[in-house]
């Protein structure tokens, strides 16, 4: 009988995500730096809403509030979302801090 691959893109896919607000310049051997918007995150990546133009396996390079610097791998992309997946998972404190930066704040 076949068994689960564990850490699958299905697996990963499944993780919660957060709604984000966050603005960081994302570092790219191919386009150099570019502005980008951080609109909901998970312990293993990202999306963004304004794709300047990176293709399916490209990575990028960024700083993140909490974080610091961390490499993410383009994993998907449609019209000008794209999805990227960080290089290793977020520690939980680590998240927990980051989210308290980049999530909306209720008014």
């Amino acid at each position: 009988m076949a068994q689960a691959v564990p850490n699958s893109d299905l697996d990963l896919r499944r993780a919660a995500r957060h709604r984000a607000d966050h603005k960081v310049i994302a570092e790219n051997k191919l386009h150099g730096d570019q502005h980008i918007h951080i609109v909901n995150v998970s312990a293993h990546g990202f999306m963004i809403d304004d794709n300047p133009g990176f293709e399916r396996g490209e990575r990028v390079e960024l700083r993140l509030p909490v974080i610091g610097r961390i490499e993410a791998l383009a994993i998907w992309t449609v019209e000008k979302r794209a999805g990227f997946q960080f290089e290793r998972v977020l520690r939980l404190p680590d998240f927990l801090g980051l989210l308290d930066v980049i999530t909306p704040k209720l008014r």
